[in-house]
């Protein structure tokens, strides 16, 4: 689903009215607000399982996280690497949260908790990255120095295979020749 220049994944946050029609088709007989709500969480949760189907594509390189994390004290950056490689791990948090692509291509997810809001970026390594770039690259990170102009050097977008697998027209890199 695109939404104003964003292409929705997956939400946690949900409407029990989107799941009025499907209730009274599959579950007429219940009328409890509170079944009603589970019924639709259930059918969420395993809409969130399809999408990790969906997104089973493993790539050469691992997945590096690059977060922007709201805590009590304050706001603070990290980053984590998936090292499976595998995009459909990306999809898996312990708060609310949205997974989605950005305006620019890019495989974001907001998640929401007790103390704040956490926004993750997940990049790949560009296959070409040594393992010393890599590293010089986490160092970076871990010093807060990264640069959106390094992000782009040493790692690339996700979009393309996630957009390949919906069928979604995202805006494409420009070639340099």
């Amino acid at each position: 689903m695109k939404e104003e220049n964003i292409w929705l994944i997956w939400s946690s946050v949900f409407d029990v009215e989107d799941y009025e029609d499907w209730l009274k088709e599959e579950y007429p007989e219940i009328t409890d607000p509170d079944e009603k709500w589970s019924l639709a969480y259930d059918d969420n949760m395993d809409t969130l399982g399809c999408e990790r189907m969906n997104l089973d594509i493993q790539l050469q390189q691992p997945i590096i996280v690059i977060a922007d994390l709201g805590l009590w004290y304050g706001r603070r950056p990290a980053y984590r690497l998936i090292r499976s490689g595998n995009i459909k791990d990306c999809l898996y948090s312990e708060y609310d949260c949205e997974w989605y692509l950005d305006h620019l291509g890019d495989l974001r997810c907001r998640a929401t908790h007790h103390d704040g809001t956490n926004y993750y970026l997940y990049r790949v390594f560009r296959d070409d990255m040594s393992e010393e770039q890599q590293e010089n690259f986490e160092a970076k990170l871990y010093e807060g120095k990264a640069t959106r102009r390094d992000i782009n050097r040493y790692t690339r977008r996700l979009g393309d295979e996630i957009a390949d697998v919906y069928g979604w027209d995202i805006p494409r890199k420009k070639k340099t020749t």
